[in-house]
């Protein structure tokens, strides 16, 4: 038998050369797939920031916005219906104080809370309750029932010297104690008791308070709840 010539011995080196070639570049190519369903050392499991941007925080529904009361802090002052008294409330952080007198010999102290919606029940001693509703923030408008009658009022917003005053004091051995409204305007109604008997009060001066009883002067105060 011939042994293989040159040629064909040349021919074979060259097919197993490109053979190793071949097999060179394929297997420099890393395969990022593992066959054995086992995580890879160089494959990441954790998400990674590029450098110089910040990692976005997670996202979290709104704060919810703390709620707001209607209900300003501001005085009120007016009269009722039928023009016979005054009324005067004054409304601080939902809670109300309100004083309604004839300025003769009839009046009343009452206090309640302020719902979120400007509605207000005040009560006071023997039975008062005043109802009000308030109106923008501008009036106040309800009824007050006092000594078993009953009286609609409107009662506007007051600016000072307007609002409601108070004074309590031991005049000449008697216990005083006085209410006053001054209504927007100047005019001024007020009862004043004197060991509980009540009468008429004298005016006070807006701008201080100062009131003179029985020769004696007192100072009195703005009143809030």
């Amino acid at each position: 038998m011939k042994r293989p010539g040159p040629l064909l011995t040349l021919l074979a080196g060259l097919v197993f050369a490109v053979f190793l070639l071949t097999l060179n570049a394929t297997t420099g190519t890393k395969s990022t797939s593992n066959p054995y369903g086992e995580a890879s050392p160089d494959v990441s499991v954790s998400a990674t920031t590029p450098p110089g941007s910040t990692s976005p925080s997670p996202s979290l529904p709104p704060s919810p916005s703390p709620s707001r009361s209607a209900v300003p802090n501001a005085d009120y002052a007016g009269r009722t219906d039928d023009d016979t008294s005054a009324v005067a409330v004054s409304l601080r952080g939902g809670k109300a104080i309100a004083y309604f007198c004839d300025g003769h010999d009839k009046e009343s102290w009452l206090k309640g809370a302020v719902e979120d919606d400007g509605t207000m029940k005040l009560t006071g001693s023997h039975g008062d309750e005043l109802n009000g509703t308030l109106q923008g923030g501008k009036l106040i408008r309800g009824t007050a029932d006092v000594g078993g009658q009953r009286y609609a009022f409107t009662a506007d917003r007051a600016v000072k010297p307007s609002g409601l005053y108070r004074a309590t004091a031991t005049v000449r051995g008697a216990k005083v104690d006085g209410g006053w409204i001054v209504l927007p305007g100047g005019r001024q109604v007020g009862v004043v008791e004197r060991d509980g008997t009540p009468s008429a009060a004298p005016s006070i001066d807006p701008e201080t308070g100062a009131v003179t009883i029985d020769g004696q002067k007192i100072i009195a105060r703005p009143v809030t709840p």
